[in-house]
């Protein structure tokens, strides 16, 4: 029978759930346990798909196509279960869902409110997401309820998981509370205060946390840690405390050896063997001795926010890992590399990517880099909207094909080269259609989609014969321009079978040493313990070119 282990968040947002609900799950992994996360959100958007990235990070996208939030990214990088479209729910799907039922007239003409509607619906979707019935089905379910207890808007979601523990049984449900403890300067003091209060407005909706992570920028001492569980009714041992790291993977160490594990098997009756965490100590030691650093320009244009690019962030960090070095990534926002000399700045990387992205807004700084990084043998590595910038930038200056751009920034551009495909075959093998009015929402080429990658290239040295990535684009290199890209020089080095769409370009390597781009999300499928071939690659190539360098 299915466990589940609900994280509830209090006092602030931002505060690590995603973190601290992965860590969990890592370590009851590592104890022979098949587990699972489901993100909750309480946000009315159906998906995060159309939401910007300066309001929710980067959207992080599953082997079957779901948009979900990026905590899904920290689920997929801290244990082996990949995440698919139950695994992450809003309000906005759960009212949908409702009242589409509400109009067919499955409720029979009852009232629809939202207890027992909304909330039984939720519970629904929450067993999905643990596969209950279905052979996917695991031991335990981590449930992340986002927000903080006492919005309006988490409260049907709050009530739901409460009822849900209440038909599961005692021994099947625990509730973790996720809280901060904030230190006042002024008094020299932390304050437990904001807990007590976070504590009592979850107990007054009918939830007692077995569990209290407290969030500090020290450690929570333990007179402090006693009085909290004085006043919230937790046992002293269930009140753990979580100081600020300078690596995320020191967090599951952090909660094994304060005993959260140990606590939620003894609650839930799981009998399994001990953890086993020396995956983590080997990362953690590798993080902390690199025996190098290289520094990456990522020229793209929400460089306010490392959020936006939180898994692309964590794949040049985990080929670091791979390649023993510390990979420093430094933001340049692509607008303001049209200005006179500033590209030239570049030159003072170790190697350039370019990332996803959409709208017209910094694209000319992104062809100007592709550019710079070509003709100076740069290392350039360009990802979907970066893989169409560097293909825009061949066609101007090398195929000959004046004012080439993508129809998506210029619709009447006299060489299309970059343009909106209106027909394509999905990850299920449906054929989808689409025009320029097309929703925004759900038109996009999305999930894992395979293509042959040619021999004797540096995709087939990186990815062997077959290429499997994750995509989220709408626009698609031009299939009548390729010929003349080709014969300019530039390689196609793979390409889907049935609709001859490009998915990686690269320069020969006599002419390059390392210069690719692809219309896939490769970061989405990067682990820590594994990395990625093509970051790891990438890595290697940055570290070759500051060798050559340090020599000339």
């Amino acid at each position: 029978m299915t466990k589940f282990v609900f994280v509830t968040g209090g006092v602030v947002s931002s505060l690590g759930k995603g973190i601290a609900s992965a860590s969990l799950a890592a370590i009851l992994e590592s104890r022979g346990l098949k587990v699972t996360l489901i993100k909750l959100d309480p946000y009315l958007n159906v998906d995060p798909g159309t939401m910007s990235p300066f309001q929710h990070g980067e959207v992080f996208v599953t082997d079957d196509g779901a948009e979900t939030d990026l905590d899904l990214g920290h689920y997929e990088r801290f244990i082996t279960t990949r995440m698919k479209k139950a695994n992450n729910f809003t309000s906005g799907q759960i009212y949908k869902t409702v009242l589409e039922k509400e109009r067919r007239g499955d409720y029979l003409g009852k009232t629809v409110q939202v207890i027992p509607h909304v909330t039984n619906e939720i519970q629904e979707y929450v067993k999905r997401g643990a596969g209950i019935g279905t052979p996917d089905a695991v031991d335990v379910a981590i449930v992340e309820i986002g927000g903080t207890v006492g919005d309006i808007e988490s409260l049907p979601f709050l009530e739901a998981v409460r009822q849900l523990s209440l038909k599961a049984g005692p021994n099947n449900a625990a509730f973790v509370h996720l809280t901060y403890v904030p230190w006042i300067a002024a008094a020299g003091e932390l304050k437990t205060k904001p807990t007590q209060h976070t504590v009592q407005k979850l107990r007054e909706i009918g939830i007692q946390p077995d569990a209290l992570l407290c969030r500090a920028d020290r450690a929570v001492p333990a007179d402090e840690r006693e009085k909290i569980s004085l006043f919230t009714n937790v046992h002293p041992h269930g009140v753990i405390s979580m100081w600020d790291v300078d690596t995320i993977y020191k967090v599951p160490r952090m909660l094994h050896e304060q005993g959260l594990d140990e606590l939620i098997c003894m609650k839930l009756q799981l009998l399994t063997r001990p953890a086993d965490l020396k995956t983590w100590d080997n990362l953690v030691h590798e993080v902390g001795h690199p025996q190098g650093e290289v520094t990456i320009a990522m020229c793209g244009k929400y460089t306010d926010l490392s959020d936006s690019y939180k898994s692309l962030n964590e794949a040049l960090r985990h080929a670091g890992l791979h390649n023993h070095v510390r990979v420093k990534i430094e933001y340049v926002d692509s607008e303001t590399l049209t200005e006179p000399g500033a590209v030239e700045k570049l030159g003072a990387y170790d190697a350039v990517l370019v990332p996803g992205g959409f709208g017209k807004r910094g694209v000319e700084g992104k062809i100007e880099a592709a550019r710079f990084a070509r003709e100076q043998r740069l290392p350039y590595l360009g990802i979907c909207l970066g893989m169409q910038v560097a293909t825009i930038e061949y066609a101007r200056h090398m195929a000959g094909l004046a004012g080439a751009n993508s129809t998506e920034f210029e619709p009447d551009a006299p060489h299309k080269v970059i343009a909106l495909i209106d027909e394509w075959q999905d990850a299920d093998g449906s054929i989808q259609k689409r025009d320029a009015s097309s929703d925004l929402g759900g038109t996009m080429r999305l999930g894992a989609q395979s293509s042959d990658v040619k021999p004797g290239t540096l995709a087939h040295d990186i990815y062997g014969p077959v290429v499997t990535e994750r995509h989220r684009h709408r626009y698609e290199a031009n299939e009548h321009y390729l010929d003349r890209l080709q014969q300019a020089g530039l390689v196609i080095s793979a390409i889907t079978q049935r609709e001859k769409l490009t998915e990686m370009v690269e320069l020969p390597q006599d002419v390059h040493p390392w210069y690719v781009g692809v219309q896939f999300h490769p970061e989405f499928k990067s682990t820590p313990w594994d990395s990625h071939p093509l970051f790891k690659s990438f890595i290697k190539a940055a570290l070759d070119h500051q060798a050559l360098r340090k020599k000339g």
